[in-house]
This record gives C-alpha cells, sequence and structure tokens, in this order.
C-alpha cells in the first residue's frame, strides 16, 4: 500500500470499527436525546510519545495524524480536521458554521484564543423571531431556512491562526479532505440514523439538502460510499485562493443568494456582512484551580467563565474523597451547576454590544460568596443570578442551544495544542446547504424574544452581534505552567456540565483520562438534576429525591475529546457515547 494517506485512514478505522458498527445518534431537540452507549462500547486509552489528535470521527482524526506526521502544526491539523469534519459529519460542524478555538504556543509559552463565532446580518433586528402580536415564535420554527444563517466563522478563525501558527502550506491542508470529497467515505451507522430520525425537519423540505441525504428519494444507508464533488469544487478553490472566495468571491454570492431565496423563511444575510466579517484573537480567561491554571473562552461563550465558576464553587470541598457514585458529590455538582448557569442566564452575551461583568463572575471573594449558598443536606431549588462587580440590570434568557457539535484536541510534537469547539447549532444547521457544505442556524442562540418582564436580555439579536455559546474548549495547566490538559465536548448547553464533571474526574480524582471520560454523566442546569440512563449512578435517585431533587433518568450523550500530558507521554481518549477515537505517534 504505497498511499500513505489511505494507509493511515484504514488504520484508523480499524481501530474504530467495533465502535462504528454499534455507534449511537446525538440529541436533536432540547428536551430529547436518543439513547446513547453510555460505556457498553467502552475505549481504550491511547499513549503516545510525540503528538496526538483526538476528534469525533475516525476520517477526521486519521487526517489530523496525517497532517503532524508531515511535521504540521495543532493548528494545521485542526485545519485539516475540521475540513474533513465537514464532509463526515456534516450534522454537527463545519464550514458553514462557527468555532472556538484556544491555543497554546510552546515556544511562546503563550495561550491565546480564536474567535470564531457567527455574527448576525447588519439587516437583523431584535424582531426577527418574533410574530405579529410580539411573541416569540416556536424555537423550531425558527431554525430551518435562510434567517437563521448567521456569518460562518470557522474559515476566518482558522486561517488567521494558521497565518500566526501554520507550518505546512495552507494548500497542503486540504489534500486530505479533496480526496476524500471525491472519492467518496463510507457512511456511518450514526449519520444513517441521525438522518433517517430526521430531527431537523428541514432536511426533508429544503430541495438542496434533501437530495444530498436521499438520493432518487432513498436515504443513506450505513456502509455506502457517499460522494461530495461539490465539496470538492470548494476546497480546491479555497486551497488556491485561501478564504478570500468563501468571503467576497464567488462561494460568498453563492450563500447569499441561498441564504435570501430560501424556500423557507428568507434570511438578511448579504455580501457586504460576508466581506466584513472578522474572527478575533483574544486573551483566554484563566483562573486558579487548586494547583491547577483553567483556561476557557471569554465572552461570547459562556463555557469557559461556567467552567471555572463550577470548579471554584467546590474548591472549599473535599472531592477527593468522593466519587461519581456518591449522592454527595452529585449534589454538590448540581447545586455548583445550578449557580453558574443562574450567572450564565443573566450576564453573558457579546461584550462588544452589552457589559458583561467577567471578571467579577470568576473573582475568588465572589465565587466563595456563592458557594456558601450550597446546603449539603438540602437542593437549592431554582438559583438566582448573583450580583458580582459591575453587574448591569437585565433579564434572564432562555434561549436554546442544541447539542450538535464537535470537539477537536490536538497536542503536536512541537508541545504546542489546540482546543476547539465547532458547530452550526441544530443537527444540520438550517438545512440550508451550499455547494455540499451546510449552513448554520447560529441566530437561533440569541434570545428569540428580546424582553423579558420589561427589561432587556443581554443576549438578544443585534446587527452585527454574535450569539452566546455554551461551547467550552478548555486547557488546563499544572503549577509550573506546563501543559496537563487539553479537553472539551459537544452537547448544547449540557457541554458546560459534561467537560467540568471529566476535570474534576481528571485533576481531583486523579482517574485516567479515558476512565473519567467513561464516568456516567449527571447534569443540572437550573432546573432537574439528570442522570445517565444504563448507569450505576441511576441507584441515586432515592437519596438525591430524599434532599429536594427533582430527578430525571436519560441518555445524555456527550462526546469529549481529551488529550493528556502525563510525564511528558501524550494520552488520548474519546468518549465511548460517540464514534470518536484518539490516535498519535
Amino acid at each position: 500500500m504505497s498511499n500513505p494517506v489511505l494507509k493511515t485512514f484504514l488504520s484508523v478505522l480499524v481501530i474504530s470499527t467495533s465502535f462504528l458498527l454499534n455507534a449511537q445518534p446525538e440529541q436533536k431537540r432540547q428536551d430529547r436525546e436518543p439513547e446513547a452507549a453510555t460505556g457498553v462500547h467502552a475505549k481504550e486509552m491511547v499513549s503516545a510519545k510525540h503528538a496526538m489528535v483526538a476528534t469525533a470521527n475516525p476520517y477526521a482524526s486519521a487526517a489530523g495524524l496525517n497532517i503532524l506526521k508531515q511535521g504540521g502544526s495543532a493548528v494545521d491539523a485542526a485545519i485539516a480536521v475540521q475540513l474533513v469534519l465537514t464532509l463526515v459529519e456534516p450534522q454537527s460542524s463545519g464550514i458553514g458554521g462557527g468555532a472556538f478555538m484556544l491555543h497554546w504556543s510552546e515556544k511562546q509559552q503563550q495561550l491565546t484564543s480564536y474567535d470564531g463565532r457567527e455574527t448576525a446580518p447588519a439587516a437583523a433586528s431584535s424582531d426577527m423571531f418574533l410574530t405579529k402580536n410580539g411573541q416569540a415564535i416556536a424555537w423550531i420554527d425558527a431554525v430551518v431556512g435562510g434567517r437563521a444563517v448567521g456569518v460562518p466563522g470557522v474559515l476566518a478563525s482558522l486561517k488567521k491562526a494558521h497565518d500566526q501558527h501554520g507550518q505546512l502550506p495552507w494548500s497542503e491542508l486540504f489534500q486530505d479532505a479533496i480526496k476524500l470529497a471525491e472519492d467518496g467515505f463510507v457512511v456511518s451507522p450514526r449519520l444513517e440514523k441521525l438522518v433517517t430520525m430526521a430531527f431537523n425537519p428541514g432536511i426533508t423540505k429544503l430541495p438542496t439538502i434533501k437530495d444530498y441525504f436521499f438520493p432518487e428519494g432513498r436515504v443513506i444507508k450505513a456502509g455506502q460510499v457517499l460522494k461530495n464533488p461539490s465539496l470538492a469544487r470548494v476546497y480546491r478553490s479555497l486551497a488556491k485562493e485561501g478564504v478570500a472566495p468563501f468571503y467576497q468571491g464567488w462561494l460568498a454570492k453563492k450563500i447569499v443568494a441561498a441564504v435570501q431565496n430560501a424556500m423557507i423563511a428568507p434570511g438578511r444575510l448579504s455580501l457586504t456582512d460576508m466581506k466584513n466579517y472578522s474572527a478575533i484573537e483574544r486573551p483566554a480567561l484563566c483562573s486558579p484551580y487548586r494547583q491547577y491554571k483553567v483556561c476557557g473562552m471569554a465572552p461570547p461563550s459562556s463555557g469557559g467563565v461556567a467552567v471555572i465558576q463550577i470548579l471554584a464553587q467546590l474548591e472549599g470541598f473535599n472531592l477527593a474523597e468522593l466519587s461519581i457514585s456518591d449522592a454527595e458529590f452529585v449534589h454538590l455538582f448540581t447545586q455548583s451547576s445550578r449557580l453558574a448557569f443562574a450567572d450564565r442566564q443573566r450576564y453573558i452575551a457579546d461584550d462588544n454590544f452589552v457589559a458583561v461583568p467577567t471578571q467579577g463572575l470568576i473573582a475568588k471573594p465572589y465565587l466563595a460568596e456563592r458557594a456558601r449558598l450550597i446546603n449539603r443536606d438540602k437542593d437549592m431549588g431554582l438559583a438566582l443570578a448573583g450580583k458580582p462587580l459591575a453587574a448591569p440590570t437585565q433579564a434572564d434568557d432562555n434561549a436554546y442551544e442544541l447539542p450538535s457539535t464537535s470537539h477537536i484536541s490536538i497536542v503536536d510534537q512541537n508541545g504546542n495544542a489546540v482546543s476547539m469547539t465547532t458547530s452550526v447549532e441544530m443537527a444540520f444547521g438550517s438545512a440550508v446547504m451550499v455547494e455540499g457544505f451546510i449552513l448554520n442556524n447560529q441566530l437561533t442562540d440569541f434570545s428569540l424574544a428580546p424582553k423579558q418582564n420589561g427589561l432587556w436580555v443581554a443576549n438578544r439579536v443585534e446587527a452585527g452581534k454574535r450569539p452566546r455559546s455554551s461551547m467550552a474548549p478548555m486547557i488546563v495547566f499544572n503549577a509550573d505552567n506546563t501543559l496537563k490538559l487539553v479537553i472539551g465536548s459537544p452537547g448544547g448547553s449540557r457541554i458546560i456540565n459534561y467537560v467540568a464533571q471529566t476535570m474534576i474526574a481528571i485533576l481531583d480524582w486523579q482517574l485516567d483520562v479515558q476512565t473519567a471520560i467513561n464516568q456516567p454523566r449527571i447534569t443540572n442546569r437550573n432546573k432537574v438534576t439528570t442522570l445517565e440512563k444504563g448507569t450505576n449512578i441511576v441507584a441515586l435517585a432515592p437519596e438525591l429525591i430524599a434532599k429536594g431533587h427533582q430527578v430525571v433518568v436519560r441518555d445524555l450523550n456527550s462526546g469529549i475529546q481529551a488529550i493528556e500530558v502525563d510525564n511528558g507521554e501524550l494520552k488520548g481518549a474519546a468518549d465511548p457515547r460517540r464514534e470518536g477515537v484518539a490516535v498519535g505517534f
């Protein structure tokens, strides 16, 4: 076998075949989630000396590994991964969506972040999701069609990062994805199920996407080879000319036309919106946790703030003596989560448009005050937002955020790291498909109702604004500032709980990264305490109910990808609930 790319693809596919045959679909609605694997198809931790990549799909992991083996940087590998995910995991992310990336430069000893979140069109307004009577339309009615599409930011952020941290030529990063789009990829059972279930009604209503996933009127099937020559043409253009065609060339015109002429809910996106988009490089948000430094994204992501808050509010409790099987831990974790979500709903939004008290929200005195609200013996019920320093007066937000997202963790041979969470929001996004890729519906991550009880909602729609997100790519450092952990997950607003819980398992319980990911899931978004169906923690329900919890048992389909650095060795893991794999050399 002389083709190194094909050889890499096949080797990774062999690693993951047994899981792919049993892969389960991800959640498609705020209150529903198809059954998840919950550890039945357990995976093994992967160790490597030089470099590692963990992604949500074997094809993507293989593409990233191939770039690393060629001497590419973590950013180079992330670009190759995203291009392949656009093809093989179109329901979750793609070049028609947005992303948040943390990047660690080992040589410069510098952590920075790239905000590739979508922006609302200049013609967007706070009433664009209201009925004539001034009521917010049903969320599912807002999702499908051009109205929900924001300016995609993934490519702009990746190009910005590559200009600063790339090692291989931009054009070389497209080659694996081009070949795969032209030759075709094997449809996984999970992708077949997601298409068949049609949680997004747009995939059966809008003709372009319907023709792709239902060729000749029949749903794609697991095991068949699916080609995407249109996407291959797009990639050839971008490889040659950079991102210019996407934001101000032939492809920008295609995107705008598809949005403005959408069969359902035509949108307001313009060529000027596309041309004016800019990815933002900003400092990461960091805070100490025990002997570590925990870092995440600043707003408009709520993930960094909320994960830091959950951990800090629990720092006064001796979590090391507890485990996931202890009702006391579940109780403490859910109470801290309630407090973090209350603040999230009130304060987090695009801070270019509203005052966000970010530093006040993670200040140690404020979090110590919040932690005192946790009663070891009783569920606190609905938590109210606190009043951190410089807190504005505004209403709470109840925007939906769906878990059709993907996460990428990479450490390259020079010690540089990328933690990147990327999304099109709803499964299959807006269902508006252009030249082989799907456009996002991220404008529904805004509050559809701009006011509550007469007060403005911080996360309301405004022209040029970036919607709030729960995406939580995180990087953890040891006390000596050496790299400890690269982690993130899909999962909608539950991302915050998934990531925080797994970090506790690694940092407090000293579990290896795979065992930590395999742990049963618990969530509380300031509503009910949810226990993962089919796991041993369901037995804790009576004890939690006795403490006043309203308990729900259901599938919690996280998709964590993580890499831990342990005594100079890279240890990678992927969530058994999805089809991802970690690979390295």
